[in-house]
Order: structure tokens, then sequence, then C-alpha cells
């Protein structure tokens, strides 16, 4: 056998890449959710993100524009820190399926609006809830006391329910905004 056909992945290199990977799946999280809650990075903030989310359906629109960012940013920092991994993984996963799905009429590239994007920070956000953070990580450090086996399959089960809510309540929105006539009055029956 050739010296490459043996060779393997150390442990150490591997929990450096899972930590490599948890920590900048977790900035670009940061970095979107706190464009929608504080404005950073050109972001509209509460205010213009409650706007967006207003006009895509989902109602009421302020509550959803801070649950957005807090699944984003709140979700991004614990998975950059490999803290509470099974929540935030589940919190940024259902977060970005969400976004998937208001994308996916668009197609699958993002460069036509598409879900590809939304989808795969969602399912490397998913990976975490699978696989915990790694050894590197805070969970790590204090003996995993919020990344239990049980809380992961608890939080991967919670993904498909929470964004299967989300996903009928906007439209069910965009249904009664359909119904309105663009005068905004109602019609009635005489």
């Amino acid at each position: 056998m050739s010296h490459l056909t043996t060779m393997t992945t150390s442990p150490g290199a591997a929990a450096a890449a899972q930590a490599l990977f948890r920590v900048g799946l977790g900035g670009v999280l940061f970095a979107h959710g706190s464009q929608k809650l504080f404005g950073w990075f050109g972001g509209g903030g509460v205010e213009g993100t409650s706007k967006g989310m207003h006009a895509m359906g989902f109602r009421p629109a302020k509550p959803s524009a801070v649950l957005a960012g807090v699944g984003e940013a709140g979700a991004g920092l614990a998975l950059a820190l490999g803290m509470a991994t099974p929540a935030a993984g589940a919190a940024a996963a259902t977060t970005m399926g969400v976004a998937a799905s208001v994308h996916a009429p668009n197609g699958f590239f993002a460069t036509e609006g598409g879900l590809e994007y939304p989808a795969v920070l969602g399912l490397a956000a998913a990976s975490f809830t699978i696989g915990g953070s790694g050894p590197l990580s805070l969970d790590a450090l204090t003996g995993h006391v919020l990344d239990r086996p049980w809380m992961r399959i608890t939080a991967l089960a919670v993904i498909p329910t929470a964004i299967g809510i989300q996903v009928y309540r906007r439209r069910k929105a965009l249904a009664a905004d359909a119904a309105v006539p663009a005068d905004g009055t109602a019609a009635t029956e005489g």
C-alpha cells in the first residue's frame, strides 16, 4: 500500500476543521441576524426588517423580524462559541428553513434569488445539532451540560415542525392579503 492510502486525518486536525467550520457558520449567521436586529452591516434593523417581513407575509411583522434576527444572531453566536449546540443549531436551521421556503419560488441558485444559500446554511446548522460542537467548544469545556444526546434528538425533531408552522402561517397571511382588493376594502355580499 502506498503512504497516501493509509494516511488518515488526526483527531486534532478533525477537531480544528470542525471548529473552523462551526465558527465560520456562526459568524455568517450572526452577521445576518445583526442586520435584522441592529441595522449593522448595512441592514435595516428591526423597523426595516419588519417592513420586509410584512411584505413577505409574516404576521405580526415586528415579532417575526425579532424572531428571525435572534434565530440568526443568537444562534450564530452560540454556534460560533460551541455553546448549547443542539438548541443553537435547531434555531438556526429553523430560521434558514423558513428563509429557504421564501426563496423556493425563485428556483435553486442564489444568483437567481433561489433557496440555495439559506438551505445550505440550514443544513450546516442542522449538522451541528446532530453531531455536536466538537472538542474545541464551550460545550466540551462545560462537560456538555447543554449538549446531551436527548437534547440533540429533541432539537432535531423540532426543526421540521417549527418550519412547517411558520410556512403555514405565512401562506395563510398571504392568502388573506390576496383576498383584499387593492383599495383595501373588503368585498361584502349583498
